[in-house]
């Protein structure tokens, strides 16, 4: 065997290896795909979708709707409560023969206001008979109508240690809607993010095919030139490896194309991979780099998770308030007033009642301290202790801003960079693969020379898209950060 022949069947096998596949004519078509989609897809279209279809939006919607509930829950300690209360009753002596029966029903409201004091307006009606007779009226009718109240003086005192349960719950409710916001900045980040992807891999696609279209063109001219004498059967099988490793190249795109719309589609809807991806654009960054300065106000302006860190410090701030209140003895002063009437008839017994034929009164005051108050003092220090370590984390969330920012910004930067360095640099492989070209054509090169050019070609393409995406990319991190894509998309986050 001549070496030429062992060098043809040496580059042969190579290709197939490389390729994984039969080298096939430009008439041969890869596997079938899926069916172009019709009309556009804007970036616009997809956020929208996403906000009513992702699933992590969804669920982090639930955390707000529980937070509203835990407000419902603390607020309810300041409705009015409604009691009845009826009883029947009997005793009957073996030895005297005495027998008796009463029947009693009250009823009442009480309400506890914002200073910590509970107001409560009662009334009742009791019945009680005896056999033999020894009372007079018999049966008898006892009505009476009060009036009370209980106010503590020290120890869970006064609205702002009362309200303190109320005002955090609202803090939560703040909370959680700042954690929907910023679950939605995450989403529309990242949808940015994979429609760009979808972007470059159709680009990607786009440049391998029209790698596959010039590497076959090299193969046929090669094998014209070989039929007249020009080409080496060398030439002729490096062009055919060339065709190869395009194929390859091809399946591979056409299989990130895929894969990439799936991310898409996995984000923007539920269960819908067999939607079509309509067409998509990926527009320049036209506006100038950002500052760090600028970026890092606004990111404390409108951050959630830093507004939220804030909210956490406030709530500790009223756990303090709270702990500080119960540290100190138990001192509740009491009242009460009431009217009271004995009657025959039970309309006689509620009919007295507005002509104040009698009445009570009582006043107390209760002290209750447990020995040194070491729980009430001990729960007051952690309370500290947590909102030392809350304001802490607050500091500390604000220098990693401050990092994520610089970095961020940094990246916006050398995007801006690196998209002009490759857009000049696949102006110059282009004028790179022309010239090989032509001194292909004039028997002044090899195939194997312009099969180089053409993946300088082939990669400098790729890597222009590669800086565009990874500057949109960069763009969409930068404000997730600050917040501002919201503005940007026009989305209202109640």
């Amino acid at each position: 065997m001549s070496y030429l022949t062992t060098t043809r069947t040496s580059l042969f096998l190579l290709a197939l290896a490389t390729a994984g596949l039969p080298v096939l004519s430009a008439q041969a078509t890869a596997p079938e795909m899926v069916a172009a989609p019709v009309g556009p897809l804007t970036l616009e279209d997809c956020i929208a979708r996403a906000l009513q279809k992702n699933f992590d939006l969804q669920a982090q919607a639930q955390d707000t709707e529980n937070a509203k509930e835990s407000l419902t829950v603390e607020q309810a300690a300041y409705v009015p409560v409604f009691t009845v209360v009826g009883s029947r009753a009997g005793s009957e002596s073996y030895r005297s023969g005495l027998a008796s029966d009463s029947t009693s029903l009250r009823g009442g409201v009480s309400q506890k206001i914002p200073t910590g004091a509970t107001v409560t307006l009662s009334t009742g009606l009791d019945r009680s008979a005896n056999n033999p007779l020894v009372t007079s009226p018999n049966p008898a009718y006892l009505g009476d109508l009060a009036v009370s109240i209980k106010q503590p003086l020290l120890k869970n005192a006064g609205a702002k240690a009362n309200l303190a349960a109320i005002e955090r719950a609202k803090l939560g409710v703040g909370r959680a809607s700042l954690n929907y916001k910023s679950r939605v900045l995450a989403v529309v980040r990242d949808v940015e993010a994979a429609y760009s992807n979808v972007f470059f891999a159709r680009e990607q696609l786009a440049v391998r095919r029209q790698s596959l279209a010039l590497a076959q063109k090299l193969f046929d001219e090669a094998k014209v030139r070989q039929e007249i004498k020009v080409n080496t059967d060398l030439d002729v099988l490096s062009a055919e490896v060339g065709v190869a490793n395009a194929r390859r190249n091809v399946l591979l795109a056409e299989q990130t194309v895929r894969n990439t719309e799936d991310a898409l589609l996995n984000l923007i809807g539920q269960f819908e991979f067999g939607t079509p991806v309509g067409a998509v654009t990926l527009a320049d960054y036209t506006a100038e780099a950002p500052t760090v300065g600028g970026v890092y106000q606004h990111a404390l302006e409108q951050q959630p998770d830093y507004l939220a860190a804030q909210k956490v410090v406030q709530q500790y701030d009223l756990d303090t308030v709270s702990a500080k209140s119960a540290r100190r003895p138990s001192l509740d002063l009491g009242a009460a007033y009431g009217w009271n009437t004995y009657e025959d008839t039970r309309s006689d017994a509620l009919r007295s009642l507005s002509s104040n034929r009698g009445n009570d009164w009582q006043v107390d005051l209760t002290l209750t301290m447990p020995w040194g108050l070491k729980a009430e003092n001990a729960r007051y220090r952690t309370s500290l202790n947590l909102l030392t370590q809350a304001k802490t984390r607050l500091r500390q969330q604000e220098q990693a801003i401050l990092v994520q920012v610089r970095s961020a910004v940094l990246a916006v930067s050398t995007g801006i960079e690196s998209v002009a360095i490759a857009r000049q640099a696949t102006q110059l492989s282009q004028r790179q693969y022309e010239m090989e070209k032509t001194r292909f054509d004039v028997g002044a090169s090899t195939s194997y020379r312009v099969l180089q050019a053409q993946t300088d070609l082939e990669t400098a393409r790729v890597n222009e898209v590669q800086a565009r995406v990874n500057l949109r990319v960069a763009v969409a991190d930068l404000q997730q950060l600050d917040g501002s894509s919201l503005a940007r998309f026009k989305i209202a986050v109640q």
